[in-house]
């Protein structure tokens, strides 16, 4: 009788936030509540869309877990042994397609296929530069023999355009897959984007962020500290292009460039930030390490920056026209509902 009464006074675990609100499976989530601790000497069970989480921590206050690999968006809940939590939501995201190697961002077409590339080591070339991937996650082969395929962007016409950072060039590819030269001597040519008017920026990870007229004029719009991995980049409805480059240093910055190449921070603070993305609402979503937590941060135009999804590995991201954040690691491409519009630029 005595332990059925103890059994019933335990407390109630009571989730009042989860943080962030979107993971990758894997990835690391915290909830914040009460009587989220141990209960004598009965650890909690956490589950995720009715799968049990790994437990990193617990406390009566907050408990953080591992996202299951199997987890699929649904309710998070505390079980203790003798009572359950009220249940919140979590976005996990879903795995499209896999055994690729991604090192910017992916490009989603106006109709909403995926284009994300094979890169391969530099200067070793791969069977498939490009594949082309279904809004149901089925890939085909797009582009064959560009080495080292690394950036990919979409002009205002919807051509597809993928920059080599092993040759330092530029190609046009056109639907079916083939491919032509349109510029070359870019360095290592790693990120890529089109404004609105047609030009093309292409960063040149050793220091210097060329602009590609209509005419195929070539200028240095600007020079940045050199990265050790890639320039990953986007453009805003105003012009102003976005720069990361990830260096040696745990603060680096998002760089903001005007149309008249003037240069500035627009937010420091992240660990190796990688490709990011413009929201509708003009906030950049970028793949980094926030305050120690990596995933993808949000940064407002005042400059807060807040994690929005958990995950690693994230090497770029994409809004699709069709709603959803396109998310790729360095073998895998994502998608998850983040209930965020992408902007619409051409």
């Amino acid at each position: 009788m005595a332990r059925l009464r103890a059994q019933s006074e335990t407390p109630t675990p009571r989730i009042d936030d989860v943080n962030p609100p979107a993971a990758l499976p894997g990835g690391d989530v915290a909830l914040t509540g009460t009587n989220l601790g141990p209960a004598g000497n009965t650890a909690p069970i956490v589950l995720v869309d009715g799968s049990p989480a790994h437990i990193l921590l617990s406390r009566a206050s907050q408990l953080a877990f591992k996202v299951p690999d199997f987890a699929g968006t649904g309710m998070v809940e505390v079980r203790t042994a003798s009572a359950i939590s009220n249940g919140v939501p979590l976005r996990v995201a879903r795995e499209l397609n896999d055994g690729l190697h991604p090192v910017t961002s992916p490009a989603v077409s106006r109709s909403g296929m995926i284009y994300a590339t094979i890169s391969g080591p530099r200067g070793k070339a791969t069977p498939v530069s490009v594949v082309r991937i279904s809004p149901d996650g089925r890939g085909t082969p797009f582009v064959t023999g560009i080495l080292n395929a690394t950036g990919l962007a979409f002009n205002p016409d919807g051509d597809l355009f993928v920059t080599s950072r092993a040759e330092g060039t530029v190609y046009r590819v056109d639907p079916a897959g083939e491919f032509t030269q349109y510029a070359e001597g870019m360095g290592v040519a790693t990120g890529a984007a089109f404004d609105r008017d047609g030009n093309l920026f292409v960063g040149d990870r050793s220091g210097t962020i060329f602009k590609i007229n209509s005419e195929r004029q070539i200028f240095v719009h600007a020079t940045l500290e050199p990265s050790v991995s890639a320039y990953h980049l986007a453009v805003n409805r105003k012009g102003s292009l976005f720069v990361t480059g990830p260096t040696l240093s745990s603060n680096d910055a998002i760089w903001a460039i005007e149309p008249n190449g003037d240069t500035r921070v627009f937010y420091r603070g992240l660990g190796r930030p990688q490709g990011l993305a413009i929201a509708r609402d003009g906030s950049l979503y970028v793949a980094a390490s926030l305050h120690g937590r990596r995933g993808v941060a949000r940064v407002t135009a005042s400059g807060e920056a807040t994690l929005v999804l958990s995950g690693a590995n994230i090497v770029g991201l994409a809004f699709s026209p069709l709603g959803s954040l396109v998310l790729a690691t360095n073998q895998a491409v994502y998608d998850v509902e983040l209930g965020v519009e992408g902007q619409s630029l051409f």
